[in-house]
């Protein structure tokens, strides 16, 4: 459904100020996705379009109550869509402009998995100990109050959480193959990025016509690494606007806000995560301003922030930063 609004939002990179409407969809359990690929689309949406829709959590929303087990999960990390976006080529970027996440349930979920989590044994770390064993919390979350509370499982403890709402998964329809929903790469997908966060930009490279957009495994809240496999799981309410920044070609994943920029490299080891993230952000303030790029290096060295998102899926992900502060002025005159 399409509905028409009167307002005007620039997005991203100073593009012109669209004309928008609503396209409002909603997903039901045999409509999700568990590859980032060509699909047929669920919805098309045009520049400046919002979209309004909903998630599914990372275990299909399956685990309800103490007693549930992984047994009932049917795929990791379902996604919404794919959304068709009209004007998008391949050579472009998509620009997607996080709006609005609303947590979709009062109580969140983490959990251990056996082969699973940076501190567990896999096949490719084998050990010779027994893995860490299945067991599953139950967050309670209170929207009023923005926080969820962590009540352990073999005490009475317990603390209160600040909730930071964000799209584990997000991302495009990579060229000439399909990806598996817990893979992050050049496209997005399990970026598991707390950056994918309301008030912030995303920005994909376009491969396929259409750039075919999918969202999903909705955070209320997760820790730098997400080291144990799973953040605070939760389904979510998304608006997201989306851009088209005809011919200009980038090849990972970026956000912006007013504030940063920001770069992201997703790859195992982990300091090539960490190499891609920094070339590709010293790549951005090259063509932005025309700093040179050793000069941005240097910069870079002294003011550069970087922190690691992930570390448990297939690949590690690693998000390098600068405050626009520290940059020259754009070179086409327009504000950061």
């Amino acid at each position: 459904m399409r509905t028409t609004t009167a307002a005007a939002l620039v997005l991203g990179l100073s593009t012109p100020a669209l004309a928008q409407s609503v396209v409002r969809y909603e997903p039901k359990q045999a409509d999700l996705k568990y590859t980032f690929g060509v699909a047929r689309p669920v919805a098309t949406v045009k520049r400046g379009d919002i979209i309004d829709t909903r998630t599914f959590d990372c275990f299909g929303n399956a685990i309800q109550k103490p007693g549930d087990t992984l047994a009932k999960v049917k795929g990791d990390n379902p996604l919404t869509g794919p959304f068709f976006v009209e004007g998008a080529e391949p050579g472009d970027t998509l620009a997607v402009k996080i709006l609005e996440l609303t947590v979709d349930s009062n109580q969140g979920i983490g959990a251990l998995a056996p082969g699973f989590g940076a501190l567990n044994a896999t096949s490719y770390t084998p050990m010779l100990h027994a893995p860490v064993p299945e067991k599953i919390w139950f967050y309670a979350i209170d929207r009023a109050k923005n926080e969820a509370t962590f009540s352990a499982l073999d005490s009475k403890f317990q603390t209160r959480i600040p909730l930071h709402p964000f799209l584990g998964c997000l991302g495009v329809a990579p060229a000439l193959e399909a990806r598996s929903s817990v893979t992050p790469a050049e496209h997005g997908g399990n970026m598991d990025a707390p950056e994918a966060s309301v008030g912030n930009t995303a920005y994909f490279p376009v491969t396929v016509r259409g750039a075919l957009l999918y969202l999903g495994d909705g955070h209320a809240q997760m820790g730098d690494g997400e080291i144990a496999g799973t953040a605070i799981e939760v389904p979510m309410h998304a608006r997201l606007q989306v851009d088209v920044i005809k011919g200009q070609k980038i090849s990972w994943p970026r956000f912006e806000n007013g504030r940063e920029i920001m770069a992201l490299g997703a790859y195992r080891p982990l300091d090539d995560a960490l190499r891609i993230a920094f070339t590709e952000l010293i790549a951005w303030i090259h063509l932005e301003t025309g700093l040179s790029e050793l000069d941005a290096y240097q910069l870079l060295s002294q003011v550069g922030k970087v922190h690691v998102t992930e570390m448990v899926d297939p690949n590690y992900v690693v998000i390098a930063s600068v405050d626009k502060k520290y940059l020259p002025p754009r070179q086409n005159g327009k504000p950061w």
